[in-house]
């Protein structure tokens, strides 16, 4: 069952229950009320009869014939207010019952002789709704001791109208509950369309979603619980978004990564087997078997160099990093020391100003890291050149900068020279060596130590890069 559906019966039902409760309550109320009214009138008539009779009683203390007297009172009384009652009943009930005066209506309670000594005994009257030829009447018997003669006064009043009254009213609730029903079925499925709008969008936003529009949102302006759910459910769609968009850009990378490893490998395959179908098939001379062996071993080592840094890679992204205490002026130093040799017979000088301290680092790998770093910047230098390695602590770690003075990178590669395989030069590039993976490990370093890696570069003067490793203070 929808949720509008549900929401227009539980609205209706509620609604009704409290519409014929309420009319129910003031409709008991009022009967009640009209009913208690008619008997305390009736009440009241019998008390004033009584003091009539009791005033003609003692003005007539010594006439012979006291009853007689009663009832032509009774009879002036009637005739005077009789408005007040329907019906007008006195009875002697010394001894046994003898009416004394009777006029209208007035129901008999058949009361026995033993119900009536009672009655004078407990000094109290009775009061009871009788109903008599389709009529209802409210019937006060009181008796009453007038010079040593008990009486019985009895007086009925007609309270039809009171019950025909309650009967319209009832009539009248029924036709007001079936409008109600009605009025508040049509309004309450009114409102249910309004509360469950949003869900709507809800759910066809969501429908969208599904079906590939990711830029899809619910737009929902409610101020309450609702708009709190939309909110929150536009923010899982932003983070669905993001994270397809990251997924389909790894396996756009992945797609590249496979294409240029392929190629990576394709280049050098092609030339070792070339210059091995060179050797076995040919006569060659003593220098073209040189010159075709060294073919084959440069292009070998470049294999092998290719598949030990994709091993670096591969294991970066599975190991656990363990860190230790490690001065990064210190391994600096070493390597320069180390490089420095090497890089004079290229006319490279290289230099190194580092802040002392330690700082929490995995040594191996961030000796990796400036090994790779320096052999870019040297790679960038074409006739000689100058490469500083600078380092200062922070609170966090170091901060490592590797400067050369060589041609420099475009704007446009800035972005992309971390991605495994992609280079700058790519024909030059392959002649020195290269095989585009380097910068991919180095930004695979960084990340283990929580850190971030820049570039700043311009075109004939030289490149920055700067790299800040957040594995904590030591």
């Amino acid at each position: 069952m929808k949720l509008r559906i549900k929401i227009m019966l539980c609205t209706t039902i509620l609604l009704s229950l409290a519409f014929a409760i309420s009319v129910c309550a003031l409709i008991t109320v009022s009967f009640r009320s009209s009913l208690k009214s008619e008997t305390d009138n009736a009440k009241s008539a019998c008390r004033m009869v009584e003091n009539i009779l009791q005033q003609t009683a003692l003005e007539k203390a010594y006439s012979w014939d006291l009853l007689s007297n009663i009832n032509d009172t009774m009879f002036q009384i009637d005739d005077q207010a009789n408005s007040l009652w329907s019906g007008l009943r006195l009875e002697s009930v010394s001894g046994y019952r003898k009416p004394v005066y009777e006029a209208g209506t007035v129901p008999d309670l058949e009361l026995g002789t033993e119900r009536i000594a009672a009655l004078f005994k407990e000094g109290r009257g009775i009061q009871k709704l009788v109903e008599l030829a389709g009529r209802k009447y409210i019937l006060i018997t009181h008796p009453m001791i007038i010079n040593d003669q008990s009486l019985s006064l009895q007086i009925s009043r007609d309270v039809t109208q009171v019950y025909s009254v309650r009967d319209s009213q009832i009539r009248l609730y029924r036709l007001m509950l079936i409008a109600v029903l009605v009025i508040g079925a049509g309004v309450s499925y009114l409102i249910s369309l309004f509360i469950t709008r949003p869900f709507r969008k809800l759910s066809e936003t969501a429908k969208r979603i599904a079906a590939g529009d990711l830029t899809s949102r619910a737009k929902i302006r409610s101020g309450d619980e609702i708009e709190l759910l939309a909110g929150d459910f536009n923010h899982m769609a932003d983070k669905l978004e993001e994270n397809i968009e990251t997924i389909s850009e790894t396996m756009r990378r992945q797609e590249e990564f496979m294409g240029a490893f392929a190629h990576e490998l394709k280049t050098p395959m092609t030339s070792i087997i070339g210059y091995a179908d060179l050797l076995r098939g040919q006569s060659l001379d003593i220098e073209e078997q040189q010159e075709a062996a060294n073919y084959i071993f440069s292009e070998s080592k470049r294999l092998e160099s290719l598949s030990l840094k994709l091993l670096d890679l591969l294991v970066m992204n599975r190991q656990e990093l363990e860190l230790k205490a490690v001065s990064p002026a210190a391994l600096i130093g070493n390597l320069v020391k180390e490089f420095k040799p090497v890089l004079q017979k290229q006319n490279v000088v290289i230099q190194c100003k580092c802040q002392e301290g330690k700082c929490l680092l995995e040594p191996d790998l961030v000796k990796s890291l400036l090994i790779n770093l320096m052999d870019n910047a040297r790679k960038a230098l074409d006739n000689g050149g100058n490469i500083y390695i600078l380092s200062d602590m922070t609170t966090t770690g170091c901060a490592i900068r590797v400067v050369d003075n060589g041609k420099g990178m475009p704007q446009e590669a800035l972005s992309r020279i971390t991605e495994a395989f992609y280079r700058v030069d790519k024909s030059r590039s392959r002649a020195q060596g290269g095989v585009g993976l380097g910068l991919s490990l180095c930004r695979q370093i960084v990340e283990l130590h929580n850190g971030t890696m820049e570039f700043e570069s311009i075109m004939g003067k030289g490149t920055i890069v700067k790299v800040t490793l957040n594995g904590g203070a030591a």
